[in-house]
């Protein structure tokens, strides 16, 4: 059986998206920016897209800007609204359990003299409207807060930390990247005023972003070049690739609470049966404030790589964490932020399921990690040393711990 429990870190393209892509690749295939018939056959696709992409999300058709990435959005709304903001403050609030794309742009951003405040979690991931009323100062532009943790799925209270920010005339952005698709959306409902998403994470193809900008928000442009996105994001469009954004969060947002709930039910299944099954684990994340699809927890006394390689053999996809740093070495900032130890944050699985995913593949892959367990620690000295009583390092976690 092959298994694919990675959604966190991409989604398959379906075949409704792919069907509705493939005509923009030979038969419509016009620069949207040409005046002639084929480029305008181009642009009614590109702004029928903007229009689902604003739908979905409760936006003005104006208001979304498409991107490579949520990677580029993430950068444009920070940098965008730091520069055109420099003269009120300089001054950003963050967390520290963000993407990298928005903590290493925000590293940047205090090498060119811009302050930055990143706010704690609990052991659950969560952030409150308290903690961020208490950091914002007179000379603070901007607020960005994920909307859900890529590794942990916790979902951040992100009206309530929303209206904080205009309560003092901050502006308020959020990475939804994980959030699009699983999580409804509303900007306008919500206070949010800038909103990064990603194509890939919800059945579009990589390469394809979007940017909501709330209508008045002034953002520097990131590039300079065309006057493509009305003058916004210079580069010629993807077309394709935002027919199948537009296509791909049509579909996603169809019916969230139903398809959520499918997916949730077989997550607890999983959850339950690790959790009762497999000694010496811990849940990491909020227990019920997470998205549909997150599982993330840590094995004692053992190495996600050796749990992951044996799954892998096994036909599993699943991950250690957030795919951007899959190559590093270090543990997890996330886990060790919400006070994971390091020796078990080095032990820690991601499975982040879709509505594709079945109970019967559930059950295959808990029966698999139960087995790779086993056969790992029969193998660790840290558990040998653990059933002989000698203390062991880190053991002291009560994070949800089985």
């Amino acid at each position: 059986m092959r298994v694919y429990m990675d959604n966190g870190a991409t989604t398959r393209v379906t075949e409704p998206v792919f069907a509705a892509m493939q005509p923009y690749f030979c038969e419509i295939y016009g620069n949207p920016s040409s005046v002639h018939g084929f480029g305008r056959e181009a642009r009614k696709a590109v702004e029928a897209a903007r229009a689902q992409v604003a739908k979905a999300i409760g936006a003005q058709e104006r208001e979304i800007y498409f991107t490579g990435c949520g990677t580029e959005s993430d950068n444009w709304a920070i940098r965008g609204a730091a520069y055109a903001n420099v003269k009120k403050g300089r001054h950003i609030i963050t967390t520290n359990i963000e993407h990298h794309a928005v903590l290493h742009t925000c590293k940047q951003l205090e090498q060119e003299g811009f302050e930055v405040t990143y706010l704690p979690v609990d052991n659950d991931g969560l952030v409150t409207p308290e903690q961020l009323a208490a950091a914002i100062r007179p000379d603070t532009t901007l607020v960005t807060i994920m909307y859900v943790n890529n590794e942990i799925g916790t979902i951040e209270p992100i009206p309530e930390l929303a209206a904080v920010a205009h309560e003092k005339g901050v502006l308020f952005h959020t990475d939804a990247v994980q959030a699009v698709g699983h999580v409804p959306i509303d900007v306008a409902a919500q206070g949010i005023d800038l909103l990064s998403l990603s194509g890939h994470k919800f059945h579009a193809p990589k390469g394809i972003g979007a940017l909501y900008v709330k209508q008045g928000v002034r953002l520097q442009r990131l590039m300079q070049g065309g006057a493509q996105e009305r003058g916004q994001r210079p580069g010629t469009e993807n077309l394709a690739g935002i027919v199948g954004l537009g296509k791909a969060i049509e579909l996603a947002t169809a019916d969230i609470p139903g398809k959520s709930a499918q997916v949730r039910a077989i997550r607890d299944h999983m959850i339950s049966r690790i959790l009762g099954e497999i000694p010496h684990v811990q849940l990491n994340g909020h227990p019920t404030k997470r998205v549909c699809g997150n599982i993330n927890v840590s094995f004692y006394f053992i190495e996600s790589e050796s749990v992951l390689l044996h799954l892998d053999f096994k036909g599993i996809a699943a991950s250690s964490g957030s795919a951007c740093t899959s190559g590093s070495l270090d543990p997890s900032h996330v886990l060790l932020a919400i006070g994971v130890s390091h020796e078990h944050a080095n032990g820690s699985v991601r499975l982040s399921l879709s509505d594709e995913n079945t109970m019967e593949e559930a059950d295959y892959v808990v029966d698999c990690l139960a087995e790779a367990v086993s056969r790992l620690r029969a193998m660790s000295p840290l558990y040998e040393d653990f059933l002989k009583g000698v203390e062991t390092v880190g053991t002291d976690d009560s994070c949800h711990l089985h």
